[in-house]
């Protein structure tokens, strides 16, 4: 049977800003997926440490406020957010993050920031994974599509509704039910087995940061750079991830 019609782990953070090294959890959740139906889903609150942004308050509709009197300390919130992916991987079962680079790295970076174990310490010096992220994968497979890539324009492309955008456990829903439909449209992706898939987004992901950086400079930034690790960022690695 093909990854995509096993058991998948949806995973999504909303957060207080867009660097994933400096941003702070504010939810997050983890939704599990077994034979195309939602069996399994937990949610979290986070009380941030710091202001969150009126722009993003906007975004995902959570305030100061809400935060303060709702959300438990980011700490623990961190902790069992990364008990639980931890747990999949241990048990073979891989994680689905819409740009993963970004919310597996913000997560890294919260844990370093608390002095927690990291991800591929809780899978005794493994790398993390497998990891399948529709966006990667999605550019690389249909690269000259026209159009935004953010999750809602993939969503509507491949046929998926996507309700209460930029709420955790939606958009975690939603990227499982993305990356299953990019698989159904595009057996070469299918019918990789995950650990492969999960080496291919390496590249694939390696390979638009380079193009994208050489657009860039080519516009009129000579020096600017694109991180080109994937599912994280190089420099969260290097603050102990």
């Amino acid at each position: 049977m093909s990854w995509h019609g096993g058991p998948l782990a949806g995973f999504d953070l909303e957060t207080t800003g867009t660097d994933p090294l400096d941003a702070r959890i504010v939810t997050a959740a983890v939704v599990e997926l077994r034979a195309g139906e939602p069996v399994l889903g937990r949610g979290w609150m986070a009380d941030p440490g710091i202001r969150i942004p009126e722009q993003a308050s906007a975004i995902h509709g959570i305030s100061n406020e809400r935060a303060a009197a709702e959300g438990r300390p980011a700490r623990e919130v961190a902790e069992e957010v990364a008990q639980v992916l931890t747990g999949y991987w241990q048990r073979g079962v891989p994680v689905v993050a819409y740009n993963a680079a970004f919310d597996l790295t913000l997560l890294t970076a919260e844990l370093h920031r608390y002095g927690l174990a990291s991800l591929s310490e809780r899978l005794d010096g493994r790398p993390i994974g497998p990891v399948i992220d529709p966006y990667t994968i999605d550019r690389a497979v249909d690269r000259y599509r026209k159009g935004k890539r953010n999750l809602e324009a993939v969503c509507a492309e491949y046929g998926v509704v996507l309700d209460r955008a930029h709420r955790a456990d939606a958009d975690a829903l939603a990227a499982v039910l993305v990356a299953r439909a990019i698989a159904e449209r595009h057996p070469s992706v299918a019918q990789l087995d995950p650990g492969l898939l999960h080496e291919r987004q390496v590249s694939w992901y390696a390979q638009w940061a380079a193009d994208f950086q050489s657009f860039l400079r080519r516009k009129g930034s000579p020096e600017a750079v694109v991180d080109a690790s994937w599912p994280l960022r190089e420099l969260a690695r290097a603050a102990g991830a």
